[in-house]
């Protein structure tokens, strides 16, 4: 997602009167504008794309010990990130899977010339490193160890 896209959907989550979208675009939109501030350059869709990792591996722990405490009174919050979570999946570029991700892995495979268990390593970080991160790692990994045994 560019920050073009993402004022654009601010702009939205305001005349809809939605809180919690416009909230945690917002806080999107905070960190973009803090790595533009610290790193004095314009944000592309990879630091957008950061942002958005970021915040959602802070409300997965959030909602993670909300859960362990198991009490009633958060029932508000936990929707709350609940709702949040999804709208930052809904914020990220679709994730490699499937037949895509096999081809993909397919031609890492080929053009490393991995063989061994050994080279799972190599293959998988430069699965990663094409796709920049928007796959499915669990299906990726099983799919790469079945390739390799």
């Amino acid at each position: 997602m560019k920050k073009e896209e993402l004022l654009e959907q601010i702009k939205g989550a305001m005349k809809a009167r939605d809180k919690v979208r416009l909230s945690i675009l917002r806080q999107v939109n905070q960190g973009v504008k803090q790595i533009e501030v610290d790193n004095r350059r314009d944000a592309t869709e990879a630091d957008v794309t950061a942002v958005v990792k970021k915040l959602q591996k802070v409300i997965a722990e959030e909602l993670d010990g909300l859960r362990k405490a198991g009490t009633e009174s958060h029932a508000d919050r936990i929707a709350e990130l609940t709702e949040q979570a999804e709208i930052l999946d809904q914020l990220l570029p679709e994730q490699l899977a499937g037949d895509k991700l096999e081809r993909v892995a397919d031609d890492v495979i080929e053009k490393l010339g991995a063989s061994s268990k050994r080279d799972m390593g190599k293959v998988m970080g430069e699965l990663t490193k094409i796709t920049n991160g928007n796959l499915d790692k669990r299906a990726a990994a099983a799919y790469v160890g079945k390739k390799l045994s």
